[in-house]
């Protein structure tokens, strides 16, 4: 518990040092004629413009809820338990959510951040950094989601020594000893849906918070009034995901409560924080082009990863959707749907 309340602590910290960036006249040289032309393009109406935002934060906080609730209130729908065929469609419709997220959304974004003219052409168009920089963060995802499993295997395996040592000699009714067995140590399951659902979340905390702050920067009404119900949407839907992924971990009411509460906030915090920082941060100086694009391509290459690896992988490898043939095409129509949406999101975020 204190562990994950720190790496989420640790994520806002971050994310608040990275984004405190000086604005465009103050950090670089004087930007050249195409990033000049580019910062005047659209319509500009501060005034407009922050009722729009103070509406998308409460739009955007309510989707976010409804959809990371939604599958946590599924216990109590018989239809839609986790082990049944309805859940197994949902969560690859959400699954292929969460892929499109990062290779529609996500990871475009980053290419527009680093390779914007505002930014000198050596290096930042000389190399491409976003596929780089998306490619190191999934190798290290996948060292962190393997070094994970292997310590929580190892502590799994010391806790099963401990309790036969315990119990060798003793004579214990069997019911009350599998009972006892099981709340005193993780399955090998169960501890992997937890690893899941919190490399996870950590992807998306990432993506929402920028996301958040780009539009709590900018003043150009016709750029915020379409985002407004693609972000609700893209909450939405991404919420379902995750909130599948954390039903599945089995936390108790506290962490639920703690990941629900974060994932929720996340992208009106960065509108927030995109509103108290408009006077001096620029989404088209240099610097904050560098940040943004940085985490973009770092929450891409987690995203990717999650999605592909320990969410459609997991599934669809597993012996639930191996042993029927109707619910796996059912499964894989699901995704093509969930990232087919999302996908066509990307026109208008």
């Amino acid at each position: 518990m204190a562990r994950n309340l720190r790496l989420h602590a640790l994520i806002v910290l971050l994310l608040l040092v990275s984004f405190w960036t000086p604005s465009c006249s103050e950090s670089i040289p004087t930007p050249n004629s195409q990033c000049q032309t580019q910062l005047q393009q659209g319509c500009h109406d501060r005034p407009k413009s922050l009722k729009l935002k103070l509406i998308a934060i409460a739009n955007i906080l309510v989707a976010s809820m409804i959809g990371v609730c939604l599958p946590l209130f599924s216990r109590a729908v018989p239809l839609l338990q986790p082990e049944g065929s309805p859940f197994a469609i949902v969560k690859a419709f959400a699954s292929g959510v969460i892929l499109a997220t990062g290779y529609m959304h996500v990871l475009p974004d980053s290419f527009n951040c680093l390779t914007s003219p505002c930014l000198p052409e050596n290096p930042w168009r000389k190399f491409p950094f976003t596929t780089f920089i998306a490619m190191i963060s999934a190798v290290m995802t996948l060292m962190l989601d393997s070094f994970s499993m292997s310590r929580y295997k190892k502590e799994l395996m010391e806790a099963q020594v401990a309790e036969e040592e315990q119990n060798e000699g003793m004579e214990i009714d069997d019911n009350l000893g599998r009972e006892e067995g099981t709340n005193k140590k993780l399955g090998a399951k169960l501890v992997r849906h937890r690893v899941i659902a919190q490399l996870l979340e950590a992807g998306i905390v990432v993506h929402s918070v920028v996301i958040g702050l780009s539009m709590g920067a900018s003043e150009n009404p016709c750029t915020i009034r379409p985002l407004i119900a693609a972000l609700c949407f893209h909450q939405l839907f991404e919420g379902m995901g995750l909130g599948g992924c954390i039903l599945q971990a089995e936390y108790g009411f506290k962490m639920k409560a703690i990941m629900v509460l974060f994932f929720s906030i996340t992208t009106p915090f960065g509108i927030a924080l995109g509103i108290g920082l408009s006077n001096v941060y620029s989404d088209n100086s240099p610097t904050a082009l560098i940040v943004v694009g940085i985490l973009n391509a770092s929450s891409a290459g987690l995203l990717n990863y999650m999605a592909l690896v320990d969410l459609l992988a997991f599934d669809f490898m597993g012996p639930k959707l191996q042993a029927n043939l109707t619910l796996h095409i059912w499964a894989y129509v699901a995704v093509f749907l969930g990232a087919g949406g999302m996908s066509l999101m990307a026109k208008w975020a």
